[in-house]
């Protein structure tokens, strides 16, 4: 079976979190990836000493070293895209452009690539503010819910930057079946403020609907504000975190009746949700005690019975050896150039077509650097003397 986008080459202008997590994806749906990265040093990530970051977003592609400021470079660059049906980028802001590599430029080389452009800001007065994944949570909103009263907070992960990434794929594959239809291709952008304000919409919506702003979720705790009567974390006797979410009538009566809560059960006013927020508070201190007075272990086992939605909390760590993504093999080894090594989850979807990606390590600065520009025709000699004008460059073994 052919990987699902096997007939794709992606070019990515990429560097930390962004254009590479959308060249990941590309890459984990079978799509050929180049890594274009500069001379000394290549993507940032690299020169971090625990390669964890570099690690996580740079399998299955393969590397290569060209200077875009070099004339040489530039105009390999243009050959290579040639052959290429999609570009991804998050430079900053006028970057390409300076470089002569804007998209009018890509275009009039091949009309049929789709490039796509993740910044700060879509076109508009911040339009060519540069803006990083932190500052586009705080500013979006993200961080004001999530954290404390006057104490804002970003998300525990570089959720604006995937977001965004995500965002950028979802357009690409719409151009890409535009394409057949027009054969060309066209420019896609995606803001980094504007993924995050699309984050917070519920928020937004609650806003302007009430005409209050939203207090930030630790101020309105988890439950009541959320819809739900039991929506939250209760501590067990043995001090462990358990998340319980009733969220519908069936959980409460299979609740009730796993724990014995006969009395609540009798109670016809709570056999709907809306009566059950309405006795938010006694409720939650019913579950409470019932959590508090048994082990973890227990309880799990009781609401996996009776199949009420529930959640141990789990760190990073904790996923290592959890049953369900061992059990489905979710889980792959990752070796980087450095030696660091990790395991890393897959997608989160599966096909009936493909079985998924045959994967590679994240390779090495430059590693393929020789074998693309023979696939475009260059000689030996060529080469050479593109090495030594600094236009292309090969392996560094420790990078």
């Amino acid at each position: 079976m052919k990987p699902l986008l096997s007939d794709i080459r992606v070019l990515e202008l990429g560097h930390i979190v962004a254009a590479p997590t959308a060249g990941l994806i590309f890459s984990e749906l079978g799509a050929e990836v180049i890594k274009i990265e500069r001379p000394n040093g290549g993507d940032q990530c690299r020169a971090r000493p625990d390669q964890s970051l570099f690690l996580t977003y740079n399998a299955n592609k393969r590397s290569m070293v060209l200077d875009l400021k070099n004339p040489k470079g530039k105009e390999i660059f243009l050959q290579l895209l040639k052959t290429a049906d999609v570009v991804v980028d998050n430079y900053a802001p006028g970057v390409l452009e300076r470089l002569g590599l804007g998209y009018e430029t890509m275009a009039g080389t091949n009309p049929r690539i789709i490039h796509c452009s993740i910044k700060g800001f879509l076109p508009g007065p911040y339009g060519d503010r540069p803006l990083l994944d932190e500052p586009a949570q705080m500013m979006g909103g993200l961080a004001y819910m999530t954290g404390p009263p006057g104490q804002p907070l970003r998300a525990g992960t570089s959720v604006t930057d995937i977001g965004g990434a995500m965002f950028g794929i979802i357009g690409i594959l719409a151009a890409l079946h535009e394409r057949q239809k027009t054969g060309r291709g066209q420019q896609i952008k995606v803001g980094l403020f504007e993924t995050v304000v699309f984050f917070v919409a519920q928020h937004i919506a609650k806003a302007g609907v009430t005409g209050l702003c939203p207090p930030p979720m630790p101020e309105r705790g988890m439950g009541k504000d959320a819809g739900w009567a039991v929506y939250k974390i209760f501590i067990t006797q043995d001090q462990k975190q358990l998340f319980i979410a009733i969220t519908s009538d069936a959980h409460w009566e299979r609740f009730c009746k796993e724990f014995e809560v006969h009395d609540l059960w009798e109670d016809i006013s709570l056999r709907t949700n809306v009566g059950r927020i309405k006795q938010h508070a006694l409720i939650n201190e019913r579950v409470k005690k019932i959590v508090g007075e048994l082990p973890r272990d227990t309880l799990v086992d009781r609401l996996e019975k009776s199949q009420v939605p529930y959640s141990i909390v789990n760190t990073p760590m904790d996923l290592f050896q959890d049953p369900h993504l061992r059990g489905r093999g979710h889980l792959f080894r990752v070796t980087g150039p450095k030696g660091g090594s990790t395991e890393l989850p897959a997608l989160p979807m599966i096909f009936d077509s493909w079985q998924g990606p045959v994967r590679t390590n994240p390779p090495k600065l430059g590693e393929h650097t020789l074998e693309i520009m023979t696939d475009l025709g260059y000689s030996a000699e060529q080469i050479e003397s593109l090495i030594q004008e600094g236009a292309i460059g090969t392996v560094v073994c420790d990078m």
